[in-house]
């Protein structure tokens, strides 16, 4: 079973290097895929309240044989929970949901400027830590004039920053902000759907290590520092994603992997996205 690293927050907690993920994982085998990844070694599970698999995803923890306290378990709160009741509802729901005492993180899962509302969503999410509701706090999709609005108003400054990352999107000014504040990077769809995997930077790793495609570009991930959440429902694919701490990318291969920025997302624009079902 892989050792995976821990890395250490700006609140001193610290938090597994690559984890697994759960969006669009569905419900009626999110159990079953959550027991699996935390049997073959995962110790962070990342879900929402918007992928509507957290029961499933309390269910494998409680199957999976391995004691609660050996799991960080992530959640986010969705965009129309933002405010100070309605944030506190969601967590509170999504604690039940899980069926846990504390969450090990929670995040805002979408910074949704045109309503306004993240900061005093912000506000909550310290006063539920304070509480004990969650032990550390975070954003997901912020990017840096909403960094810098949190942090200038409230003096919190966010554990993580959940973004998307991949060899196509590495958004380099985010991720220096985020590493200048000592806020982690963790990473989102970090395969990038697999669209570099044909690239001729990662196939050439790929020979030269023995390793795939997905595992080239965790372990590129890993070597800049990030934090990984790849997701798999398959057992093998859920080893081999989790493989990626046995070799290392030379310099001149993590350079050339840094040639494929071409700034495509898969997802949403977060300075526009407002998607509130």
């Amino acid at each position: 079973m892989p050792d995976v690293p821990n890395l250490t927050m700006n609140d001193g907690h610290q938090i597994p290097q690559l984890g697994f993920g759960i969006w669009q994982v569905p419900p009626e085998i999110a159990a079953e895929a959550v027991a699996s990844a935390i049997r073959t070694g995962y110790r962070l599970i990342d879900g929402a309240y918007l992928y509507m698999n957290e029961a499933g995803l309390g269910e494998g923890l409680r199957a999976s044989g391995v004691p609660r306290t050996d799991i960080f378990v992530t959640t986010k709160v969705w965009n129309n929970d933002q405010g100070r009741a309605r944030a506190r509802a969601s967590v509170e729901r999504s604690l039940k949901t899980i069926g846990v005492d504390q969450l090990d993180l929670v995040l805002i899962h979408w910074p949704v400027p045109s309503r306004d509302l993240y900061v005093e969503t912000w506000e909550a999410f310290v006063e539920m830590r304070e509480e004990g509701l969650m032990r550390s706090i975070g954003v997901s999709n912020f990017n840096v004039s909403h960094l810098k609005r949190l942090i200038s108003e409230t003096g919190v400054v966010p554990a993580v920053n959940q973004i998307e990352l991949n060899p196509e999107l590495q958004q380099p000014e985010l991720r220096a902000f985020n590493s200048e504040n000592g806020i982690i990077s963790q990473a989102w769809t970090p395969l990038g759907n697999a669209r570099s995997f044909e690239k001729e930077p990662i196939t050439a790793a790929a020979a030269r290590t023995g390793k795939s495609p997905a595992q080239v570009i965790l372990r590129w991930h890993v070597q800049l520092g990030h934090a990984v959440i790849p997701r798999s429902v398959r057992p093998e694919r859920q080893a081999e994603n989790l493989d990626v701490f046995d070799f290392e990318l030379t310099a001149d291969e993590m350079e050339a992997i840094g040639t494929l920025d071409v700034g495509l997302r898969t997802g949403p624009d977060p300075s526009v996205f407002k998607f509130l079902e």
